[in-house]
């Protein structure tokens, strides 16, 4: 903030002009991107029958990867919202007219840019990988069993092929658990039911692999079974009672780089090019390198595309241009990864996947930016502004024409005569 004030007055205008809407969209973005997939985890985590915590784990591991998403579509419209509100409000007009170029009032949004381009690079290179990788494992790990997620609660879980556990009730993420029945076949062929008011698990220290069901206010039904078959079944009390479970075994999880968005940087840069890995492994990592460098290096047009979008017609306050925009980035991302599973396939060279669609695209951005900022009056969606315009003016005199039909008959109703009668 101390800098700021040395920026002259215009920077600083366009830099708040611009700032405000570029961190409402990243908030809004990676809220709906965030919500949407918390629903999803909260439904996977129940079924599973895991600690509801993992879901916020997941959660902050997808982090990395919604902001890889969100900063290039909040540099967009920020800056597209803030010449917006220079063109609507004849700010614009006035900043040309006293020699001011589209160069030098881009000059702030390119410093943004930059800054954001370095936060994209660390994002999409080193941090997402190795985040990736963890929601994986943290995936696997509630899926086998190792977060808890074995015992569900309401249903029978099977532990060693000797115990069946029923939980009524979890509580305080699982360490209290209300309503336990267990049933357990020993080796002598004996069978125990066992009921408790509730319990929890507890670790031990001597072996990782048994844990400690420790079970208050409870009966022990003792069944002699087949071996005796003339005897009573013996029933006690108990007050407290330690039950040792054995953990069903769980295989170790992969180590990172089964897939080529597990790989940061170097990885990529010595499997891709290397003459020893195979050819599927090159394909796959020379694709997932250019579909992350395009992806980072068509945030340093965004800003002209901003301005080509971001001017309206004189005389006119259309959105078009927003919606447009949003529809270009989002149809750009979906060609990219189009084009990335194409060249890992090994269908495509990444060059010709990923790379001639960005030609084609930055070419595309600037003769937008060139129509509106070098031609006389020139517009970059000037055909599409002028269609919205007629097809605007059209739905308004069809819906003016229908609310004309309901209208009552001012004639008929002198006289006293409903519409209905009148017709």
């Amino acid at each position: 903030m101390y800098l700021l004030k040395y920026l002259p007055a215009i920077d600083r205008y366009i830099l708040r002009l611009v700032t405000v809407p570029m961190f409402g969209v990243f908030v809004l973005a990676a809220s709906l991107l965030i919500l949407d997939k918390m629903l999803r985890l909260f439904d996977f985590v129940a079924t599973q029958g895991g600690p509801v915590s993992v879901v916020f784990k997941m959660l902050a591991s997808l982090i990395p990867e919604y902001a890889s998403l969100a900063i290039p579509l909040g540099l967009l419209l920020g800056v597209l919202m803030a010449f917006r509100k220079l063109a609507v409000s004849s700010e614009l007009d006035v900043l040309r007219a006293v020699g001011r170029s589209y160069g030098r009032l881009l000059r702030v949004p390119y410093a943004i840019t930059l800054v954001l381009v370095g936060l994209n690079v660390a994002l999409v290179f080193y941090i997402q990988p190795i985040s990736r990788y963890y929601y994986e494992q943290l995936d696997y790990e509630l899926r086998s069993g190792a977060l808890g997620a074995s015992i569900k609660v309401g249903q029978f879980t099977t532990l060693k092929d000797r115990m069946a556990l029923r939980v009524d009730e979890s509580q305080n993420d699982g360490r209290k658990l209300i309503g336990i029945f267990a049933r357990i076949a020993t080796k002598d062929g004996q069978v125990l039911s066992i009921t408790a008011r509730e319990g929890n698990f507890l670790a031990t220290s001597d072996n990782p692999d048994t844990i400690i069901l420790r079970l208050n206010d409870g009966t022990i039904v003792q069944d002699p079974g087949p071996s005796d078959p003339k005897a009573t079944p013996r029933v006690l009390s108990f007050t407290r009672h330690d039950l040792p479970i054995d953990l069903p075994a769980i295989e170790k999880f992969r180590s990172r780089g089964d897939a080529e968005r597990e790989y940061i940087l170097p990885e990529l840069l010595k499997i891709g090019w290397s003459p020893r890995a195979s050819a599927a492994q090159r394909d796959g990592s020379q694709a997932s390198f250019s579909f992350r460098m395009v992806e980072v290096v068509m945030m340093l047009l965004m800003p002209l595309l901003a301005v080509a979008l971001a001017i309206p017609p004189k005389r006119s306050t259309s959105g078009l241009g927003i919606i447009v925009a949003i529809v270009m980035v989002v149809a750009y991302h979906k060609i990219n990864q189009y084009g990335q599973d194409v060249a890992t396939l090994g269908r495509a060279d990444p060059v010709i996947a990923l790379w001639v669609p960005f030609v084609v695209f930055a070419a595309l951005i600037l003769w937008m930016y060139y129509r509106v900022a070098h031609v006389p009056g020139g517009q970059a969606i000037g055909a599409l502004e002028s269609g919205a315009a007629k097809l605007t003016k059209r739905l308004k005199k069809l819906f003016k024409r229908r609310r004309r039909s309901f209208e009552p008959d001012p004639e008929a109703m002198t006289h006293g005569q409903s519409p209905m009668a009148a017709e």
